[in-house]
């Protein structure tokens, strides 16, 4: 299949799938999608992550879907951003029909969440924890079921969820299509699949190179509230700079754009609030140069042809490889290098990591331009300019002043002083703001933790580690910041490893894990 007419899809999907800018099924989509429309079968799709799972389960959803008021499709994630990417990409792919998707994860309020599905909901996706949770309460029935999906189902079952995804599965009608798509294809996940689907067709995308060999990839870790200015840093230094910024959301590229223009900058910005003129004017003067500096969106930026871009700069770290793939593909054409820079924050490296295996990538590590650096490259870049300027100028007519100026002043002063009227304070280092250096530490997605075994329970941290692997699969690089008290530990873990450890140790205990109070 090569192209997305050839599904039979409705003219909703088509439309859906025009405005998000595709037309070529990416090789999963190509396998799920008509073999599920065709024959409703139970699927095992087997596919990297980043290639276009969740638009391979979401499209045969969306068009096959039965609304009348019950929830009709689950899918389970093994994270919250994962749940939130994936009710994001379900409502792109809606577009004007009458369906509701929710999201429902720890984290987050829950009676929010509790209002939400109340409204009506069709779809729901949500970690395993949170959906328990809402279903003891009463508010969540799956015995109306239509469609069951597990996203990152061997990420789920490492993160110790299987107990968890049984006891939801045997809440759910017997009437119902199953979709399972993992990386990786364990025996347990085959063990569930036997168990739960019965017959179950099997599709396998074999992975290949996707990266182009003339793009040299790099990244810079850098803290979330410093990306401004080591963009602007990047700018500065790389004084030809001709090419793409990428930010994730409309109001972060209209950010960054007016933050450039504040600087003097030439950038100009295009997102879907952008009028069809306005785009058309922006593109036109950015394929002639006038501006140097585009800031979008990906949506906004399918569909832009112009060769001859020196970087694509990733702002804002693309959600899946397949998005990378297709963001750093618009420079290195024809011949010609170019240079990807992607911005990654502290806990944004295990995306990045999943993005260099998905997309077999080899980004590395850089440093930010340092000051002295950037001000040495403009100084560089200042003095060929006004060779070729001297060289192929006719400046005659002001001669005679030059002359008497220079009669009566240093020329090296003259020229410092007019080098300052021009710059003002540009060449100085007090110019720049300072970058701090990125540590991967305990960021705002961890959670600290009150457990109650302390040294009067023979604990050390080998122990507490011991306890949290045996009873919550926890792996021990994931704990940081062990305190062991006489009667009581602290701990540090990711959010979603802060749930499983819950939801495990207080089955028997109810207060023996607990957010500690701050």
């Amino acid at each position: 299949m090569s192209s997305f007419n050839d599904f039979n899809l409705s003219e909703e999907m088509v439309a859906a799938l025009a405005e998000k800018g595709f037309t070529s099924p990416s090789p999963i989509q190509a396998l799920v999608i008509p073999e599920f429309l065709r024959e409703k079968a139970n699927i095992i799709g087997q596919a990297q992550t980043g290639t276009g799972k969740t638009a391979a389960f979401s499209i045969p959803i969306i068009e096959s879907i039965t609304k009348d008021g019950s929830i009709k499709a689950v899918v389970l994630t093994p994270t919250r951003e994962l749940a939130i990417q994936v009710c994001e990409e379900m409502y792109s792919l809606i577009g004007k029909r009458d369906l509701r998707v929710s999201a429902v994860y720890g984290g987050a309020s829950i009676e929010q969440q509790v209002r939400n599905v109340r409204k009506g909901s069709d779809i729901i996706v949500g970690t395993p924890g949170r959906i328990m949770d809402l279903m003891e309460r009463k508010v969540l029935n799956f015995s109306n079921l239509e469609f069951f999906v597990l996203d990152e189902a061997d990420e789920m079952l490492n993160m110790g969820f299987v107990e968890d995804i049984e006891h939801i599965l045997q809440t759910t009608n017997e009437e119902k299509n199953m979709l399972f798509f993992s990386a990786t294809m364990p025996s347990s996940i085959l063990q569930i699949a036997k168990k739960y689907m019965g017959k179950f067709k099997t599709l396998k995308v074999e992975n290949k190179e996707l990266t182009t060999k003339l793009t040299e990839q790099i990244y810079f870790e850098v803290r979330e509230a410093d990306k401004f200015e080591a963009l602007c840093r990047v700018l500065d230094f790389e004084q030809d700079f001709y090419g793409i910024i990428f930010c994730r959301t409309k109001l972060e590229v209209d950010e960054v754009t007016k933050h450039l223009k504040s600087r003097s900058y030439a950038a100009d910005c295009l997102h879907g609030d952008i009028t069809q003129s306005q785009r058309t004017k922006t593109l036109a003067e950015f394929k002639d140069k006038l501006v140097n500096i585009l800031v979008a969106t990906d949506v906004a930026a399918r569909g832009i042809d112009v060769n001859n871009l020196t970087h694509v700069i990733n702002y804002s770290m693309p959600q899946e490889a397949e998005s990378y793939v297709h963001r750093i593909g618009r420079t290195g054409r024809a011949g010609q290098k170019g240079i990807a820079i992607t911005f990654v924050t502290p806990r944004e490296m295990s995306r990045l990591g999943m993005i260099k295996k998905v997309a077999k990538a080899d980004i590395k590590k850089q440093d930010v331009p340092q000051i002295k650096d950037i001000i040495k490259a403009k100084e560089e870049y200042l003095q060929a300019c006004l060779g070729e300027i001297i060289a192929e100028s006719d400046f005659k007519s002001y001669n005679g002043l030059a002359k008497r100026i220079l009669g009566d002043n240093d020329p090296q002063a003259v020229i410092a002083a007019l080098l300052r009227h021009q710059y003002q304070d540009e060449f100085l280092e007090e110019s720049y703001a300072k970058i701090e250096q990125s540590r991967s530490a305990v960021s705002g997605d961890n959670v600290k933790l009150f457990v109650a075994l302390g040294k009067i329970d023979g604990m050390n941290p080998r122990a507490l580690l011991d306890v949290l692997h045996q009873s919550c699969k926890t792996p021990g690089r994931k704990v940081r910041d062990i305190r062991i008290l006489e009667k009581f530990s602290f701990i540090t873990v990711p959010l979603d490893e802060a749930e499983i450890i819950m939801r495990k140790l207080n089955q028997k205990n109810k207060k023996m894990v607990e957010v500690a109070k701050s």
